[in-house]
């Protein structure tokens, strides 16, 4: 079994898996025809007014499936992995770096994956009256919120493009781990932080408990490369042939032009691309040498 790739991650790692400590058996404990779908879930956000694309994936991916899709809320990107990799749930959406993490634990197979686009996947923003005017007026005493450790657009993109522009983290600016976009939005709006690096799919929603900033309230002061993958259904390696078939017909069926607004954020991440299915590790090569950068080895990925 092959563990470095979480290496740099390791207290997060054990701190996910604690979650499921006492927790159900694996699901492939109860693989009758009829059992539910499990999906582990990550947080979006709050708003209790908004359309929780949650509830909307689950409620298609039932309907596509003819079964019942129950939803585990964790806290993280990791604890979706480890979710998965101890077989407590069936499937999760990730992006691209955890999923490559994922992958490289050898108990994990990305079942679907959407290639990315040519565009910037990630920005760092500052509100408009900053002083900041470009990664030049960076200084060690500014502080930089990311969302979360095993984020690829609110860490490993925004960590890149840092260290291409010369300035490396907690040498250069202090680095914050906000617990979410949201909460990095949250603590720049409050001024906790002077910069938050994020997706700049989010920044276009803007007045929404995803992005709760009006039109101009912020700008850019960055933007990183695009990536090659933007989003994967990862599975356990050992989940049965009957329940990987299913996924496989319903997912393309359900991440589709016709759901695109109701599955929001969920659907920008495929960008209407046609998905891979069941593709080789090898798609996830090109995330090794920018996770390093952010102290993260994937090296071994094959």
């Amino acid at each position: 079994m092959r563990t470095r790739a979480l290496t740099g991650l390791g207290a997060l790692t054990v701190g996910a898996a604690l979650l499921f400590t006492g927790c159900s058996a694996p699901v492939d404990d109860a693989d009758a025809a009829d059992a539910p779908l499990t999906f582990a879930s990550a947080p979006l956000g709050e708003d209790p007014t908004a359309q929780n694309p949650i509830k909307v994936l689950t409620a298609l991916m039932s309907e596509e499936t003819g079964r019942e899709v129950k939803v585990t809320d964790v806290p993280d990107y990791l604890a979706v992995v480890e979710a998965i990799r101890g077989g407590h749930v069936d499937f999760g959406l990730m992006s691209g770096f955890p999923s490559a993490l994922a992958v490289n634990t050898g108990e994990i197979d990305a079942l679907v994956a959407w290639p990315g686009s040519d565009e910037p996947v990630s920005t760092c923003i500052v509100l408009k009256d900053s002083p900041l005017k470009s990664l030049d007026d960076i200084t060690p005493d500014t502080v930089i919120a990311f969302a979360d450790p095993a984020s690829s657009s609110g860490y490993f993109m925004p960590v890149y493009t840092l260290d291409q522009a010369g300035l490396k983290k907690d040498v250069d600016y202090k680095a914050m781990f906000a617990g979410g976009h949201d909460m990095s939005f949250m603590a720049l709006k409050q001024g906790q932080v002077d910069v938050a690096c994020t997706a700049v799919m989010l920044t276009t929603m803007v007045d929404t408990d995803l992005f709760p900033f009006s039109e101009g309230d912020t700008r850019s002061i960055a933007k990183s490369e695009s990536m090659p993958v933007s989003t994967t259904v990862i599975v356990n390696r050992k989940m049965t042939q009957e329940k990987r078939d299913l996924l496989l017909a319903a997912i393309p069926a359900v991440f589709s032009e016709k759901n695109a607004e109701a599955l929001g954020p969920l659907y920008g991440g495929t960008g209407g691309i046609e998905p891979m299915l069941e593709p080789k590790s090898d798609i996830f090569k090109p995330f090794v040498r920018i996770a390093q950068i952010a102290g993260v080895d994937i090296s071994d990925l094959g």
